[in-house]
């Protein structure tokens, strides 16, 4: 048992350093558009801090979804959250289980590129958009006779800077139109849809989505226009950037064979097939070796044995 144990711990390093070398290769190349996307999220989340300064407290505005779905109160308001936070874990983990599973369908770099491309560009629709009117809250912290329905002036520029992380962020008020967790939540899901391979799972996450949208609302911590607009945006928004970047690589055929050129190495396969072409051949033939040759588990097939003209024969 302690050997078989030992050899499986063996294979699985062996797998995640593997993993891990392919990994760094693509995380060099495009560091600079993950970094950017990062640091979005900190300029997001500075903008919804600023937003708060500006937030005026008033009446709870009339809502089909506050008619319609029974308030859970301030003692049960932790399921939205609850969810919110199993639904976001999840997606983390699924993203890096190629460094742990056989099978692998995408890259992780790869594939956190192209999230963070949605991400940003649904938050800068976002900004945007509770920047341009500013709704009274309908959260129980933003109602009015609450001490933190508004802000007071800053003191220093720091202040706003550090955007008191994660009381700031936690109990914000003026940042409604569209959804911040929603956006999230959508993005995530989209993305398993696409890329994920279990179809039961694929259920689940949908229906997933539409509690998460029922509780936001019984919970008030959004009005359901919050939440109508950011089905409709997200969605679309994923729709036609995915269409606009390049497809991944697929991987249930390999990993190493199908790591993406980086613009050197493209580059320098352009300039090897143009002689190529100029000779009437086709991309990627080989002049110097064009005789067709099976390959099985890494070994060549037998060669044909050529009978050879007896020379001697000829000879008088």
């Amino acid at each position: 048992m302690t050997f078989y144990i030992a050899r499986e711990a063996s294979k699985l390093w062996r797998k995640v350093c593997m993993e891990t070398t392919v990994e760094l290769q693509l995380l060099m190349e495009k560091w600079k558009l993950l970094l950017a996307g990062l640091l979005f999220q900190y300029v997001h989340g500075l903008a919804a801090r600023g937003v708060h300064y500006l937030h005026r407290p008033g009446p709870v505005l009339q809502d089909l979804g506050f008619m319609a779905l029974p308030e859970l109160g301030q003692d049960r308001g932790y399921l939205s959250e609850s969810l919110f936070t199993f639904i976001f874990l999840s997606f983390i983990l699924w993203t890096f289980h190629p460094f742990v599973y056989h099978n692998k369908r995408f890259y992780t770099v790869l594939l956190w590129r192209r999230v963070l491309s949605f991400l940003v560009t649904c938050q800068i629709l976002r900004i945007v958009t509770f920047y341009s009117t500013q709704l009274p809250g309908p959260n129980y912290h933003c109602r009015e006779g609450s001490k933190l329905a508004r802000l007071p002036a800053p003191d220093t520029v720091f202040e706003v800077l550090l955007i008191n992380f994660p009381r700031g962020i936690l109990y914000g008020c003026g940042d409604l139109i569209f959804s911040s967790h929603m956006i999230f939540t959508l993005v995530f899901v989209n993305t398993y849809q696409k890329y994920g391979s279990k179809r039961f799972i694929k259920f689940i996450a949908w229906m997933l989505v539409i509690i998460q949208s029922l509780l936001i609302i019984a919970a008030r911590k959004h009005y359901s226009v919050d939440i109508v607009v950011a089905w409709y945006t997200v969605n679309l928004v994923v729709f036609f950037i995915d269409k606009k970047l390049p497809e991944m690589p697929d991987r249930t055929c390999g990993s190493l064979s199908l790591l993406p050129l980086s613009v050197k190495e493209k580059d320098g396969r352009l300039k090897d097939e143009k002689p190529n072409k100029l000779l009437g051949g086709n991309p990627g033939d080989n002049n110097t070796d064009w005789r067709q040759r099976t390959q099985m588990n890494g070994k060549h097939g037998e060669e044909v044995n050529v009978v050879k003209p007896d020379v001697t024969a000829n000879v008088t």
